[in-house]
């Protein structure tokens, strides 16, 4: 994990352990393609076994029936946007989710109120119907994994922050890009203010 040499502008993080459910804000300066200014839903971790997260807010320019012809094409499906969760399984399509066993068989809570996975039959069928999806269900093609003690050497590092979710489930899946990561960065308390005015990438300060 690379980071920029900005020493003047780093803050000593608040060093808490990673565990599941957690989401993982990267500092301002990291310098890596899938994670600048990326906001991480910690969906498994095992201190013996590492962790798994997706990445929430890095959106792609494909929608739903870009990636699966399954998917019928029309008005809604075309608005179903899709997010990049990571560099591992590229080829493979996730979904974290609100909906719940109730809609989404099989699927696991990692979070209050946040699933992950469940039968993509159901899943199919939902979005078909035309039900909603902003803040219902978010598709993220690939993860992000760390084999054991990567994620905690990283957190020592001061390459993320690991923060409680402070929001609605359903707003942990609402919005995208930088504008995301600032809206989660907010709910952190004011150790984390200055990180709000650090400009994504330095040459444009």
């Amino acid at each position: 994990m690379k980071r920029i040499r900005t020493d003047i502008f780093n803050i000593d993080t608040i060093k808490r352990a990673p565990f599941a459910g957690a989401l993982l804000v990267s500092e301002p300066f990291l310098d890596e393609t899938y994670f600048n200014h990326s906001v991480v839903a910690l969906v498994e971790f095992s201190p013996r076994e590492g962790a798994l997260g997706m990445v929430l807010n890095n959106l792609t320019a494909y929608h739903m029936p870009d990636i699966l012809p399954c998917v019928e094409r029309n008005s809604h499906t075309e608005s179903i946007p899709v997010y990049l969760g990571g560099p591992v399984a590229n080829d493979r399509l996730f979904y974290i989710h609100t909906l719940g066993p109730d809609i989404i068989s099989s699927c696991d809570e990692f979070a209050p109120g946040l699933y992950a996975g469940g039968s993509f039959e159901d899943v199919l069928g939902y979005i078909n119907s035309g039900y909603p999806t902003e803040g219902k269900i978010r598709f993220i093609i690939g993860y992000a994994g760390w084999s054991c003690g990567q994620l905690e050497d990283e957190l020592e590092k001061g390459s993320w922050a690991v923060a409680d979710i402070a929001v609605r489930p359903d707003d942990v899946i609402t919005g995208s890009d930088d504008a995301y990561w600032h809206k989660i960065l907010a709910t952190m308390g004011p150790r984390y203010r200055n990180w709000l005015y650090y400009p994504q990438n330095l040459q444009s300060n």
